[in-house]
């Protein structure tokens, strides 16, 4: 069953009477426990894309799909509660709140949840202990490395169990080690636990993480095709 599924589907910006197309007819499904690298390169689209599945922008014509429903099946307040529930965001930026603890940056989202406070901290916990940052749940994100917050930014994402995780560039301000290290907690989240991943790169030993790869080029898939060998947690290159 998918989960997303696009037809034709467009995104054009306009200033005065400048219009600039970014993506052009865009067609296809993602199914539930999928995998996929979105690769191309910079101004190609890839991450306007991210932003219209997200919910973080309307597309402009076509249609756009998330289980099974339009963003106009929604009221503001149920997108909203998509957004936060159903959807994880990773952004290259990290986008942690300066002069707090991990434990306090992975438990923002439940501010918003419905989850009573009282269970919080031990579902930011499990988020914690699942990126491997266990040892510095109390520290104060300045005190970590990049590497650390990015998976701090991965906890966050995951701490209200969502279906979706995007994640957009998240090795693009990290050293190859460290990027390694990163992309290998997505493959296991999308492995071990079922979450399905969609991961925008222009990086092919990103891409190749993997199980699917849609090229995008000047706003069109260029190419859409199934990894024959995919990468493994840990692996320095394909086996």
């Amino acid at each position: 069953m998918s989960i997303i599924s696009t037809k034709n589907l467009t995104k054009t910006y306009i200033d005065g009477d400048v219009e600039t197309k970014v993506l052009r007819g865009v067609t296809f499904n993602i199914k539930r426990g999928e995998f996929v690298a979105v690769m191309g390169p910079s101004g190609s689209g890839k991450s306007t894309l991210l932003h219209v599945l997200g919910f973080l922008d309307r597309h402009t014509d076509g249609t756009y799909l998330f289980e099974d429903k339009t963003i106009d099946d929604y009221t503001p307040e149920e997108i909203a509660h998509v957004r936060n529930k159903r959807m994880g965001f990773v952004f290259q930026a990290f986008n942690l709140l300066a002069r707090t603890t991990v434990l306090e940056n992975v438990k923002l989202p439940l501010l918003y949840s419905k989850i009573p406070e009282s269970e919080w901290d031990a579902l930011a916990q499990k988020a914690i202990i699942s990126v491997g940052l266990s040892h510095r749940a109390n520290y104060d994100t300045s005190q970590l490395s990049g590497g650390e917050r990015q998976r701090v930014a991965i906890a966050r994402a995951l701490v209200n169990n969502p279906e979706v995780l995007f994640a957009d560039e998240p090795t693009g301000n990290l050293d190859s080690k460290s990027g390694e290290a990163v992309i290998d907690i997505l493959q296991r989240l999308n492995e071990e636990s079922g979450h399905t991943v969609i991961l925008i790169t222009h990086e092919i030993h990103t891409a190749e993480h993997a199980r699917r790869i849609i090229r995008i080029l000047d706003g069109q898939i260029a190419s859409d095709e199934v990894v024959e060998k995919q990468r493994r947690p840990g692996d320095s290159k394909l086996k």
